[in-house]
């Protein structure tokens, strides 16, 4: 298992990850188009053009089998401690219960460390049962309320 950043070949990889589930899809993210839309690949430049962002991928035999995107946010709070947001983690469905996602989080764990971030966070829908156990096993701790504001 190898974890590096995405680059352009890898992002339809990515979106049929993201698309690889049931709440995805009652999202409205279902079957991932032939050629990524405009928007899509703006995302996608501004991510690989930011150093705060890294879109991560795990790859395995030359498959892109997981993915998860980094961001590092400084603040004041904390004394002004540095945070990582892990979101979008997935793992390809036939893939799971393999330890991947424990390599991607320990991985993603890592670069927060290498970036001197204090603390490390992340969301998952309340749909998401096993995720909850998953990240709780990990040491994860549901510490806070999280909200979403759809625009």
């Amino acid at each position: 298992m190898k974890f590096r950043l995405a680059g352009r070949a890898d992002v339809p990889a990515i979106l049929e990850l993201l698309a690889d589930d049931e709440i995805s899809r009652s999202r409205g993210f279902g079957a991932v188009p032939e050629e990524a839309d405009a928007a899509t690949w703006a995302a996608f430049e501004a991510i690989d053009a930011d150093p705060a962002n890294e879109l991560i991928v795990g790859e395995h035999d030359g498959d892109v089998v997981a993915t998860c995107q980094l961001t590092f946010i400084p603040g004041l709070s904390r004394g002004g401690a540095w945070r990582m947001t892990i979101e979008a983690v997935r793992v390809r469905g036939d893939r799971r219960g393999a330890g991947i996602g424990k390599k991607l989080m320990a991985y993603a764990i890592t670069r927060a460390r290498e970036r001197g971030c204090r603390i490390v966070q992340l969301t998952t829908d309340k749909r998401r049962a096993e995720a909850q156990r998953f990240y709780a096993g990990l040491g994860f701790v549901a510490s806070h309320e999280g909200m979403k504001l759809a625009l």
